[in-house]
Formats: structure tokens, sequence, C-alpha cells
């Protein structure tokens, strides 16, 4: 899209609604043709093309603060509103446990006893179970019995919960950081997708965004910013850099504003 255009687009008004994501209640703005026009209408193509697995899986992947869980969230609201059965599902259920993280150093190569452990770089791609992830996305994917299912991350404790939730629709939208990375394993993860919107950021209009929800999280600003370089940061360079944007149907840009316009894909 020329660079006019953005502007133009970028200008356009937005609706805002009250969604629920991770069961607090989130005000979103979003362009109501954005959501029309291009995100519902290419969930609605997935649905209706012709495929041997039962379950179609479309992709909604962005940097860390980009808002992927707001807009997923809007995007099922909006589809339910349309009669479109989606199960929205997150990439954070398969966050390897505390115990876990706390146990494993972040740099596989360091046995020193005070080496840096995982949990100091939660969300990065070596936090994440990618081989239970490619292995649900099989079975979702092909789902013979109905008995397929999706694990749940609780905010509350910062771990997976025990309990999973059913899929029940023939359409589903997982959002996440790493599913279009493009290393072992995750590449599994991609090549089984039938759509995938990927959202581009600049990361300096993340990192205020990405400090801000960690205060509100509980840290302090300190602890904030600290985080921010040590894990946050890496995180954003390493999705816009490693992202397989080959396999991108959807791209949207989120701007300085927070707005998001289309720039094209394969669509």
């Amino acid at each position: 899209m020329p660079e006019t255009d953005a502007r133009a687009a970028a200008a356009r008004p937005t609706a805002r609604r009250s969604v629920i994501v991770d069961g607090v209640p989130v005000e979103a703005d979003v362009d109501p043709d954005l959501l029309r026009d291009v995100l519902l209408l290419a969930l609605e193509r997935v649905a209706a093309r012709p495929r041997r697995h039962r379950r179609a899986f479309a992709l909604l992947v962005a940097p860390p603060g980009a808002g992927k869980s707001t807009l997923a969230a809007v995007i099922g609201e909006e589809a339910a509103a349309r009669g479109l059965a989606l199960d929205v599902l997150g990439l954070d259920g398969y966050h390897h446990s505390n115990d876990y993280l706390a146990d494993h150093p972040a740099d596989p190569d360091d046995t020193s006893p005070d080496a840096a452990p995982l949990s100091s770089i939660k969300g990065a791609p070596a936090t994440f179970d990618v081989v239970a992830l490619v292995r649900d996305l099989a079975a979702a994917r092909n789902d013979s019995d109905g008995a397929a299912s999706w694990p749940v991350y609780d905010r509350r404790t910062h771990e997976v919960s025990p309990e999973r939730r059913p899929l029940t629709a023939d359409l589903a939208l997982l959002e996440g950081t790493w599913l279009l990375l493009d290393e072992p394993g995750w590449r599994d993860v991609a090549s089984a997708a039938d759509l995938v919107v990927f959202v581009d950021a600049d990361p300096s209009d993340l990192a205020e965004r990405l400090v801000a929800r960690k205060v509100r999280g509980g840290l302090s600003r300190s602890e904030a910013e600290a985080f921010h370089a040590r894990s946050d940061h890496p995180n954003v360079i390493r999705v816009l850099a490693d992202s397989d944007r080959t396999r991108v149907d959807v791209l949207l840009r989120l701007h300085a504003d927070g707005s998001l316009t289309h720039q094209g894909g394969h669509q």
C-alpha cells in the first residue's frame, strides 16, 4: 500500500468496543471496514473452502505488545455476530510450567550454578513446548472423533490451567508470537495453517506499551524497564526478523497511535 494510502487508512474512524481478554474487560478501537472487509472476509473464505481435514486453522501472529490477544477477541466477537463459528485460541497454553522454567537454564550451554533460568526470559521460544503444540494442532485439524481440546493459560496464576477447553467449531483462530518462526519445530506450525495474518510494527512503538503492561501487572517502573530490555525487546526484534513472511496471507501494520491498516498479502 502506498504511503499516502496508508495515511488515509489510518485516518479512518474506528469503533470502540469492550471485549474480554483473559477474563479482563479491555477497550479496543477497531476499524470496522478492516474487520469486516479484510479479516472476517478472509476467515469466511477459509471456512467455505473445501479441505481434507476437519478443522481449518488461521494464525494471527504479531510481536509482543501489538495487541494480538485483543484483536483476536474482537475478531471472535464479530465472527459470532455474523454467524461464523470460530474458536479463538492462544499459544500461551503451551508455556512450560514455572517449575520447569525455574529449573532449566536460559542458555543450555551454561552449566554454572548461577546460570540465568528460563523463567528470566519467559515468553521466548524456548519457554514453550512446541512439540506438544504441533501434536495438538495435528490432532485438532483431523479430530475424527470430535474430542479435540486446547490448553488454557491462567493469567492470575501465570501457569497453564489443569483444565482444557473443548474445540467446537470447524474453524479456529490461533494467536501467538512465534507461530511463523522460521526454526525447527515452529515451521511445522506454520505449514499446518490455512490462513496467516501478520501484524508488523516498529519496535519503538511497542516499547512503552510493553513497559506499561508490566507495570499494570504489578512490577515497578524500573523492574518493567529491566524486563523489557532483557526479554520483551529481544523478542520483538526476533519475531520481526525471523518470522517466515512468505507464508503471510494478510499483512497488517500497527501504527504509533494504535491504529491498524491493511498492507497487502496473498489474499
